[in-house]
């Protein structure tokens, strides 16, 4: 959801509109259980020899594909309403945002940082609320999707730091993996990358110099995050840091409405 309340209020240059807001606020919850369920269901004979993920409803028998598939349909049935109200770039657009979600699940078995993968997903949330508020996609609404991929990249990566063993064992790829003990200068490199992308983005707009102060403030907890990461940190500990990226994306959001009302 963050990523896409970005695009709003930058593309609106303050708050957004309150129509908007509702629709890709309430898309952003069901797409995202839509992709929930379909990472569930596509993973659930791997998740079987996860210590952390076993007990999913599908992995453990709980429930059956069947049921997954009347879920994931029922969510895009809704995500079909409510694109329907937007104007007719915006769904153009819609079905890439289905694409994307669908492959995401998959990307973990081909690619070595399958974290990109989730982020393009996201990302896409950017340019379609770009594209819903100005009726065109711009540069600043491509440098918040590339942003998006960067920032899911890097908390992803925390996130995957609960299952590298796990998934040394049974094959899965997972930047936790790749990166190994240079785990914290990539994902320091990351954070980076997003700011810088970010702070682009506030260029081009014309933005205020309060959320450059936000951008700023971001980056020293983000390079706090990234040197605690030189030690092996524990599962719940991985977690709790994965959490703490809700109040980053809150953070550059209300900076983005101070940048151009204050």
């Amino acid at each position: 959801m963050l990523p896409t309340l970005w695009s709003l209020a930058l593309a609106a240059r303050g708050i957004p509109p309150l129509h908007l807001l509702v629709i890709f606020v309430t898309g952003s919850f069901v797409m995202r259980s839509a992709g929930v369920v379909l990472n569930d269901l596509a993973d659930r004979s791997f998740d079987r020899h996860v210590t952390r993920t076993r007990v999913r409803p599908l992995a453990s028998g709980e429930l059956s594909p069947t049921h997954a598939l009347l879920v994931v349909g029922f969510f895009l049935l809704l995500a079909g309403i409510l694109v329907l109200l937007l104007d007719p770039l915006t769904i153009l657009l819609s079905p890439i945002a289905v694409l994307l979600a669908g492959m995401y699940p998959f990307a973990k078995r081909v690619i070595h940082v399958p974290q990109a993968m989730l982020g393009i997903a996201f990302g896409w949330g950017t340019i379609m609320a770009w594209a819903a508020s100005r009726g065109t996609i711009e540069a600043p609404a491509w440098c918040l999707f590339a942003a998006t991929v960067c920032w899911a990249v890097g908390y992803d990566t925390i996130y995957a730091l609960q299952d590298r063993e796990d998934d040394r064992r049974i094959g899965m790829k997972s930047s936790a993996l790749l990166f190994g003990s240079s785990t914290w200068i990539a994902v320091g490199a990351v954070f980076c990358a997003m700011l810088l992308l970010l702070g682009l983005a506030g260029w081009l707009a014309h933005i205020g110099w309060l959320y450059y102060a936000a951008l700023a403030a971001v980056g020293v907890w983000c390079l706090r995050q990234a040197l605690q990461l030189k030690q092996t940190v524990s599962a719940p500990t991985a977690f709790h840091m994965f959490q703490q990226h809700v109040w980053v994306g809150a953070a550059l959001f209300i900076g983005m409405i101070a940048g151009f009302l204050i």
